[in-house]
């Protein structure tokens, strides 16, 4: 909850002003996707990390961020994550040299990952 911050040297209170400021510093702080050039990759072994994973893509061009999805219980991945290549180009090479192969002892499935449903 936020209780108040500094805008225009001027502390303001509400939900509304907080809001603004959340987002505002969201959107700064993020950098704008292409959701053509995001992936979604399953089949990862579950002992691969984020930086095996970024490693691995990054052949087939430079990769913005990749992230495997672990369990918040037990912290354990749950074999599938999201990498995003710098275009959508490098994202179609990349479903191209990684779908359907090897990567550290499991098949990989590549492929355009589907906008969350809301």
């Amino acid at each position: 909850m936020c209780f108040g911050f500094v805008f225009q040297n001027h502390v303001r209170r509400g939900v509304g002003f907080c809001e603004i400021s959340k987002q505002k510093k969201t959107m700064e702080n993020e950098h704008v996707s292409n959701p053509e050039a995001k992936l979604y990759v399953g089949g990862i072994n579950y002992d691969s990390s984020n930086d095996d994973l970024k490693a691995h893509f990054e052949q087939a061009g430079t990769v913005v961020s990749a992230f495997i999805l672990t369990d918040r219980e037990t912290g354990r991945s749950r074999g599938f994550g999201f990498v995003e290549m710098g275009s959508p180009e490098e994202a179609q090479k990349a479903i191209e040299m990684f779908n359907d192969q090897e990567f550290m002892g499991r098949r990989l499935l590549v492929n355009i990952a589907r906008p969350k449903a809301e």
